[in-house]
């Protein structure tokens, strides 16, 4: 998770119904991430177009396979869509029902996009196998200019994403579709020249079933950090034992408990937990230094505090309770 800037226009007060003293909440609220509404508008007028010639030159040319990448390409621009509408809705405002917005659907849409990646594989990994049995002619010049033009518009709408995909799950998931789509022609670039000249008809499902592989390999990493999101994880990168170390260190505070960490969407993180502070409530001034540093060292966003002060043992307090 990249770190983000926070504001601070007001800090809220919250009272939970303790015995002893009224529990109080800092809160941070990052920046919305990077704007990318133009680079998916760019990559889904792009990838449409791709898909329209590539289709008509497989008709003109009997391509299967172009025929079979056009397929391919048009479920890329689909995901992209999906993954534009989750961008977009995540910056919905929030409303009685949805408290949070819609920010967590773009963690719902990097999952969406990891899935549809795996069964872009099955199909690529099902053609390949087919045509081990089965082997057929690559159609020659047409084929490898077509696949070039597509290495040259995924390989573009690709760099449109690179730079997001290091913040934000659901811009990689983008970036992946079309970098996956690039190496998907270059393989066939590389295919059809070798089998033009050896007649290697064995060798196009070969590198067909290796790039599969390559695809697999970078869509596990998505579909497993999607999940662990969708499951209100801890962001992997997150040191949890830090943050924990880091309450624990603030003046007057003698324990911390009910301390939970997870994804608001894919760029947002949230975070809650009980301060033990016998002294007192240390006042507002202490709850917003503590929500800044938590934004600061570990891109903590929204935060909220509750201070308890010792008596009555909080419900919440055992480590197994949730």
């Amino acid at each position: 998770m990249n770190v983000h800037d926070h504001q601070h226009g007001h800090d809220h007060d919250h009272d939970h119904g303790h015995a002893h003293g009224a529990s109080h909440g800092g809160h941070g609220h990052a920046h919305a991430p990077a704007d990318f509404g133009r680079a998916f508008a760019i990559g889904v007028a792009l990838n449409t177009g791709f898909v329209l010639v590539e289709a008509a030159y497989g008709f003109v040319a009997n391509s299967t396979a172009l025929l079979a990448d056009a397929g391919h390409n048009l479920s890329d621009v689909l995901g992209l869509l999906v993954a534009w509408a989750a961008a977009t809705a995540s910056k919905r405002q929030p409303s009685e029902r949805f408290t949070y917005g819609l920010k967590s659907s773009s963690i719902l849409a990097a999952l969406f996009n990891a899935l549809f990646l795996l069964v872009a594989i099955g199909a690529i990994a099902f053609e390949a196998i087919r045509r081990f049995a089965e082997p057929s002619p690559v159609s020659g010049g047409v084929v490898m200019i077509v696949a070039a033009i597509g290495i040259a518009v995924n390989g573009a709408t690709a760099l449109l994403f690179m730079k997001g995909g290091k913040s934000d799950i659901n811009v990689r998931g983008a970036f992946l579709h079309m970098a996956a789509d690039a190496a998907v022609s270059l393989g066939v670039v590389v295919a059809g020249l070798v089998i033009l000249y050896t007649g290697w008809l064995w060798l196009d499902p070969a590198v067909s079933l290796a790039i599969a592989a390559l695809i697999f390999w970078g869509t596990w990493g998505l579909l497993r950090d999607s999940v662990t999101m969708s499951l209100a994880a801890a962001p992997p990168n997150m040191p949890m034992q830090e943050v924990l170390a880091f309450l624990q260190g603030r003046d007057g505070v003698v324990e911390v408990h009910d301390l939970h960490v997870w994804p608001m969407s894919t760029t947002e993180t949230a975070l809650t937990a009980h301060l033990v502070m016998p002294a007192g409530h240390p006042g507002d001034a202490f709850l917003r230094d503590v929500c800044e540093a938590l934004g600061r060292q570990f891109s903590i966003g929204h935060a909220t505090l509750q201070v308890e002060i010792e008596g009555v043992e909080c419900p919440l307090a055992p480590a197994h309770v949730v």
